[in-house]
């Protein structure tokens, strides 16, 4: 089937060609007929990638009166990026539509130039529901002249807690108009706006509800909480071309994991709610131009992200409400490509994963880190693959050879590769021949009593001195001379804390004790405990002291303020002197923030 035999006029058609679009996709093939021909209200579900934008927006353009300069249909959509992303997509439909307009309506931006490009004049409103209310309120927009009406991603909208304000639109809007509602899954609060907005809604489905792509392989792997991050490199490395998102729960964590890849020599960068408007555009701009290699983000700033050929999809940690994974999944494996889902998780984790499985109807495999053997071997053969494919400048080349035959004369074609192969296969087969396995044995549970891997430990410092966990184990790690990562499973209480390490670092910790040192005129103890990691205590919620989530945040009152990027600034602690003696917060974080040996990305080979 073809864009003409769908009944699109000329001036789309036209715009169409130009976009080399050359057959519609199936919701395209269902909806463009349907809508361009008949007055009425629609409810689709279709997985996002396939050319959800145009299945409404072509048919919407065909609807529209150019002589008529009032505002003629709306789309919503939940976040700045999808709404601009549905703008630029309406304007290439519209290139030869004469007297046309479309603007978009979102927050993060100046409201003044928004309200004089609803004054000049345009046909279409692309709007996220809180930039569009605020609109309404100040009466800088009517949308008593709407005739069509279309929810784009509804479910994320829903998910976000729009809930309420796209009842105050919908309200403001016409009885008499259509409403498109188009979306990824269908939970109930979707279908109570069907109920409560529609009339006799026609119902179009490209898949199942809440499935996943059929195209797209989901995989999990096992390891320690203190792992995750080594594990995100490992796998990386495993994957050299990779161009993927790296899913995180919180702000926090995001800027942290993108900070440390980059750190580590990855194309990486963060996108999150506390970046502006102008930052998260950089950030969109680099990722869709391909100069960043992964993309680290909260769900709600990747929601909407439609970027052409993402590889993988990575789950740092899964997402507290399950059905988030779709959409999350739902940014690889677009118009008909393939794409890898990948969970990194913790043992406790695993009944996660089969809640998941009941909800996309699709099966994970479990598979192993990849071991230092498996990665330098895909990192090798990656790169003999881009040396035959190499292009070649003769011209720009060729005065420079005569004296690079001249100097590797004595050396057959079996030596020439050996060489040039070592000279790059050398520096990551050095890093890699010793890295340790970050599998966890089946049946055991990392972290807790009884694992002879780990001991359990007790310190005379919590809540009531200030600490929440990443206060805690910054101050552990400075006073011991560890690494951050060799401090897991944390529990702080009010006058008191526990938490983990290796077993080979005993001796490190307990010789705290005879250190003499003072936090806040207190003398820090330490003591290997023999109690389970949740017997006895009872004094509050693990993670106490105001943590959220790995937010850094809790009563902390210390010398650590952060930039604008959350990246944590440093403060001198005064060193000189016997006896170490620390106030609150006067404790020095340790450069890195996960550390360990340099990891190759794909700008080291």
């Amino acid at each position: 089937m073809t864009f003409e035999e769908l009944g699109l006029n000329s001036d789309l058609l036209k715009a169409v060609t130009d976009l080399g679009f050359t057959a519609p996709t199936p919701i395209q093939q269902q909806t463009i007929p349907l809508l361009s021909n008949e007055n009425t209200d629609l409810v689709a579900l279709a997985q996002t990638g396939t050319g959800k934008t145009a299945a409404f927006g072509l048919p919407l353009l065909s609807t529209i009166d150019c002589d008529n300069k009032t505002v003629q249909a709306l789309i919503l959509a939940p976040t700045r990026e999808l709404c601009v992303q549905i703008t630029s997509d309406i304007k290439n439909y519209s290139k030869y539509l004469k007297g046309f307009g479309v603007t978009a309506i979102y927050g993060g931006a100046r409201i003044d130039g928004q309200i004089k490009d609803i004054k000049r004049g345009v046909q279409v409103v692309v709007a996220t529901p809180g930039r569009l209310i605020d609109m309404i309120e100040r009466r800088a927009v009517s949308l008593k002249t709407v005739k069509i009406v279309v929810l784009d991603e509804a479910d994320e909208m829903l998910n976000m807690g729009f809930k309420d304000d796209l009842d105050i639109i919908l309200r403001d809007t016409p009885d008499q108009k259509n409403t498109w509602l188009f979306s990824a899954t269908m939970p109930r609060e979707v279908e109570r706006i069907a109920r409560t907005y529609m009339e006799n809604p026609k119902e179009i489905s490209t898949g199942k509800k809440n499935e996943g792509a059929d195209n797209l392989e989901h995989i999990y792997y096992v390891v320690s909480p203190r792992d995750r991050y080594l594990a995100l490199k490992r796998v990386a490395d495993y994957y050299p071309e990779i161009f993927g998102i790296v899913f995180c729960r919180t702000k926090a964590e995001t800027q942290e994991v993108a900070d440390a890849l980059i750190k580590d020599g990855y194309s990486a960068d963060a996108l999150h709610g506390d970046l502006s408007q102008s930052q998260r555009d950089f950030v969109m701009k680099r990722f869709r131009s391909r100069t960043l290699q992964m993309l680290v983000a909260t769900d709600v700033a990747a929601r909407g992200i439609d970027v052409n050929d993402v590889t993988h999809v990575i789950n740092y940690n899964l997402p507290e409400d399950v059905e988030n994974y779709t959409h999350r999944t739902g940014r690889t494996a677009r118009a008909g490509k393939s794409g890898i889902a990948i969970a990194i998780i913790t043992p406790k984790d695993s009944s996660k994963i089969k809640d998941i499985e009941r909800i996309i109807k699709k099966k994970f495999e479990k598979k192993n880190v990849p071991d230092g053997v498996e990665v330098c071997e895909k990192q090798l053969f990656n790169l003999v693959h881009k040396l035959h494919n190499v292009e070649v400048k003769d011209d720009e080349i060729e005065n420079f050879l005569p004296k690079i035959y001249e100097e590797l004369k004595d050396l057959s074609k079996e030596e020439l590769i050996k060489r040039f192969i070592s000279e790059e296969f050398n520096r990551f087969h050095e890093y890699y021949q010793d890295a340790p396995d970050l599998n966890i044995a089946k049946g055991s549970v990392d972290g807790a009593f009884g694992n002879s891997r780990t001991t359990r430990f007790f310190i005379n410092m919590g809540m009531m001195d200030g600490f929440n966990r990443n206060s805690l184990k910054d101050f552990l790690a400075d006073i011991v001379k560890v690494h951050q990562r060799m401090i897991f499973n944390l529990d702080v209480k009010s006058s008191f804390s526990f938490f983990e390490t290796e077993s080979k670092l005993v001796d490190n910790f307990l010789a705290i004790n005879s250190a003499d040192i003072d936090f806040n005129n207190r003398k820090v103890q330490l003591e290997v405990s023999k109690r389970r990691m949740h017997e006895g205590g009872g004094e509050g919620k693990r993670g106490g002291g105001g943590y959220k989530g790995g937010n850094g945040g809790g009563n902390f009152k210390g010398d650590r303020k952060r930039d604008d990027f959350g990246k944590r600034k440093r403060s001198d602690d005064g060193r000189n002197g016997e006896k170490k003696s620390f106030g609150k917060g006067e404790f020095r974080k340790e450069k890195s923030s996960f550390g360990g040996k340099k990891s190759f990305g794909k700008s080291r080979f």
